[in-house]
């Protein structure tokens, strides 16, 4: 089937059942409902402690910038450890740079910025692949604030604004796609069209969507 969406690492599942190598269930952060392979699955062990703050952070083998790279881990996933001088000793094994896990970035401009360029992926909530509904999940989180997954249900969370009221930090929505209004005019959204994220005026959008724009405010 069709990814729909993106489990990150240490976000909890929880299971209804299990068929052939698969599990169906539901996401806790947003209640969002698939299928997952069994085997990419844990049983609740340490919780997270520490949640990656950068785009991407290296997981090295020891203590030390030039320990050898094991994996890498994207902005948003959660890990458990110690923070050890420089670096978090991971419950797993491996250590991250204490710099990739503090400094979380505190507004949804600033976790916006941190997708720049990356590359439009369907389901996709990080930096190495996001669609546009992930894309301000996301950004949105970093102020606490918890969309739902897909955007007409997160329309649906949104106060209404008139257009003419529009503001920095409004969602913009159109049948199937959203945005984030930087300023009046510009927006910061994950799309098909130039395949990436990219900011660019508000005009263009609408002109492509062929639909008007509803601006949806949370606070």
């Amino acid at each position: 089937a069709e990814g729909s969406s993106e489990l990150l690492l240490g976000e909890a599942f929880e299971i209804v059942e299990v068929k052939v190598g698969f599990a169906l269930g539901r996401s806790l952060h947003d209640r969002y409902i698939g299928w997952v392979p069994f085997e990419a699955l844990a049983l609740p062990g340490v919780e997270p402690t520490h949640r990656i703050t950068a785009r991407r952070a290296p997981v090295f083998a020891g203590a030390g910038i030039k320990a050898a790279v094991l994996a890498e881990l994207p902005f948003g996933a959660r890990v458990a450890g110690v923070i050890d001088e420089q670096f978090l000793v991971l419950a797993g094994g491996g250590c991250v740079h204490r710099r990739h896990v503090e400094n979380a970035p505190a507004t949804r401009f600033a976790a916006a910025a941190l997708f720049a360029d990356a590359p439009y992926l369907w389901g996709g909530r990080t930096p190495d692949g996001v669609d546009c509904s992930g894309l301000v999940q996301q950004a949105l989180a970093a102020e606490g604030i918890m969309l739902r997954r897909d955007t007409d249900l997160q329309r649906e969370q949104g106060e209404p604004v008139k257009f003419a009221a529009r503001e920095a930090g409004d969602l913009v929505f159109w049948p199937g796609h959203v945005g984030l209004l930087v300023d009046g005019d510009r927006l910061c959204h994950a799309n098909a069209h130039w395949m990436k994220v990219v900011t660019e005026p508000l005009a263009d959008v609408t002109a492509r969507a062929g639909a008007e724009p509803e601006v949806r405010r949370f606070t």
